[in-house]
């Protein structure tokens, strides 16, 4: 990743035109600005690593109480949830498959988001990439779907060989002739 995980003057001023009171307040309202998906610390730092290793790079993320908060296009948290269920991703994949997204959050209009001590003080939140710019680029919900399905999927262990039978006869045939 090549952000900063340190806020700049222009990242600040990006984050108070999300809300009115950005210096009195220890959380942001999404929809209008940004929106937020909230996934569990491990699986979306493996979204964030395909968004840099494979992707166009990611918009602000922060981690709080053992998740990871993925800044997104507005519209992404109403979008994305259907995106996911019409590609049958969030009940056990294609076909059945064990490669779940496991449950994200998606936070939009009426929802709020922990916002990280710009000091990195006396919060809870911390930036792993911290906003930088007065537009920063923001991934929206077909980026986001690509970065979650490219998670799970690695996230699994292809095996090329059958499972074992449990029930079958093994017979030592090395000693015959």
């Amino acid at each position: 990743m090549s952000s900063s995980s340190r806020i700049t003057p222009d990242g600040t001023a990006w984050l108070a035109s999300a809300g009115t009171y950005l210096r009195h307040t220890a959380a942001l309202p999404c929809g209008s600005v940004f929106d937020v998906v909230s996934a569990p610390a491990l699986f979306g730092r493996r979204m964030l690593d395909r968004l840099w290793e494979d992707g166009p790079g990611s918009g602000p993320v922060a981690v709080f109480r053992g998740r990871t908060l993925l800044f997104a296009a507005p519209g992404t948290a109403q979008r994305l949830p259907s995106l996911l269920a019409w590609e049958e991703w969030g009940t056990g994949g294609p076909g059945g498959r064990t490669a779940a997204v496991p449950p994200l959050l998606c936070h939009g209009v009426g929802d709020a988001v922990p916002l990280p001590d710009p000091a990195g003080e006396g919060s809870d939140a911390r930036w792993l990439v911290a906003p930088d710019t007065l537009r920063p680029w923001l991934p929206g919900p077909e980026i986001l779907l690509w970065a979650a399905v490219g998670a799970a999927r690695a996230s699994v262990r292809i095996s090329i060989s059958r499972p074992a039978d449990q029930d079958a006869k093994v017979y030592d045939v090395s000693r015959r002739r």
